[in-house]
């Protein structure tokens, strides 16, 4: 039996951290301190950064007030002029107060590193927010959360501009500007090289690679993958039956539940596990998924997806302060399905994707902008076959609804008990452009597809 309903999760963290690790902890120690978000240091830290082990960086640029005569005509507040900068491959603006909404339009334009050409103007999502932990979760009162824009994909860059254009300046020249968040920075992400491809087995040599994070991210898996394995294989609708059955200690029986996907890995896409928190964090069930765009724009390769995702990534931890990748699953362009959120793919881990709604639920990003264009139909394929396993794991129909209480989110009070679509967007938990207007108009296509996956 492949055992992907695991029944304790003390034995599989306990399991990972028996095994024999080449680093001692002292070096782990280490390892960790070099691994220290390099943002308030500006990019002489991010270079020491680069030369570490530590795949990845971050730089952090405080926005300040722009008084050029082209900033003044555009009506900018705040911004960080045109100026040379560390490589880098996604930004984001960022500011202390999670809870403050920053009413303005923000742009960015950065500089191709290889054809040294500057991009035109793009807008980031200012309303990112409710892309977070829930009101009364520890995540949310760890006292690390930030205010933060939707992050930017905009590839290989060595050269930023950024502006905020206030919001009522952008409407009327008699209206008074409300008040930015304090102390805006402009992030800036290099997501480091892709993970190099194991050469043999790890169980037949040294284990240098493996840290106790990495081991523990690989324990919770470890029953459907061998160690340090870059991808779940995909397995068939009645090989997928038979570990349920099995699972449940029944020898009889047809459940619904749909084939398991091939999911790459965090080890696949190159996840640092030492960025995120130690320890998992687990709801009761899975009976609700809700699909979400990125809005990290859809100027990405599916060969570069895994770049996007340790950008992502790093931008929710060491710039956002959440504990780990917000979403438990992402989708490239090209219906590829990445593990997000560790704890174990089988598993209810609790996410920071759905303000109000985290509880009980698994958040699907689908790697793009969907608000004017249309997702691609490989993508909306493996959300509904990720659904479909996912959510028969735990008895869920795709085409039904089920009941979640509200953690408190701008659609619906604490405490509410709300009937939800079993496969929902996430404008339906929280008012919010999210999943965009043309994914969201085809997620009955994908409920009914992810049912048909289950059999129904």
């Amino acid at each position: 039996m492949r055992g992907f309903l695991a029944s304790s999760i003390g034995v599989a963290c306990a399991v990972a951290l028996s095994l024999p690790l080449a680093l001692p902890a002292s070096a782990n120690e280490s390892l960790r301190e070099a691994g220290a978000d390099a943002s308030a240091r500006g990019p002489e830290a991010a270079e020491s950064l680069r030369a570490t082990d530590v795949a990845g960086s971050t730089q952090s640029l405080p926005l300040k007030p722009l008084t050029s005569d082209r900033a003044l005509r555009a009506g900018a507040a705040q911004g960080v002029l045109s100026q040379d900068v560390l490589p880098f491959a996604l930004v984001g603006v960022v500011w202390d107060n999670p809870d403050a909404e920053l009413h303005g339009r923000v742009e960015v334009r950065t500089r191709a590193a290889d054809t040294h050409a500057w991009s035109a103007w793009q807008a980031l999502e200012t309303h990112n927010h409710e892309h977070a932990a829930d009101l009364d979760s520890p995540e949310r009162a760890s006292g690390r959360l930030r205010g933060s824009t939707a992050p930017l994909w905009v590839g290989n860059s060595d050269g930023v501009e950024v502006r905020v254009l206030a919001e009522t300046a952008a409407h009327s020249d008699r209206a008074a500007a409300p008040e930015f968040p304090r102390n805006m920075r402009l992030e800036l992400v290099d997501p480091g090289d892709d993970p190099t491809p194991p050469q043999g087995s790890l169980a037949d040599g040294p284990r240098s690679v493996l840290t106790a994070e990495a081991a523990a991210s690989w324990a919770v898996n470890a029953e459907m993958a061998p160690l340090g394995a870059a991808v779940i294989p995909e397995l068939t609708k009645e090989e997928t039956e038979a570990d349920l059955l099995a699972a449940r200690g029944e020898t009889t029986g047809k459940p619904y539940v749909g084939p398991r996907p091939r999911i790459i890995t965090r080890k696949g896409w190159g996840a640092d596990e030492k960025l995120r928190e130690k320890n998992f964090v687990y709801t009761k069930a899975v009976r609700a998924a809700f699909v979400h765009h990125s809005a990290s724009g859809n100027n990405y390769r599916c060969a570069q997806a895994p770049s996007v995702l340790r950008s992502i990534y790093r931008y929710h931890v060491k710039s956002s302060g959440w504990r780990d990748f917000g979403y438990n699953f992402a989708v490239d362009k090209c219906g590829n399905i990445y593990e997000g959120r560790a704890g174990g793919v089988a598993k209810p881990v609790y996410g920071a994707h759905t303000l109000g709604f985290n509880s009980n639920s698994m958040g699907i990003a689908v790697l793009g902008t969907y608000s004017n264009s249309a997702p691609p139909a490989a993508a909306l394929n493996a959300v509904a076959k990720l659904s479909a396993w996912k959510l028969g794991l735990y008895g869920a129909n795709p085409k039904g609804t089920t009941v979640l209480k509200s953690g408190g989110s701008n659609l619906y009070k604490k405490g509410k008990n709300v009937r939800l679509h079993v496969i929902s967007g996430h404008r339906d938990g929280f008012a919010t452009e999210c999943p965009g207007r043309r994914l969201y108009s085809k997620l009955g296509n994908a409920r009914q597809t992810s049912a048909q996956y289950q059999g129904r």
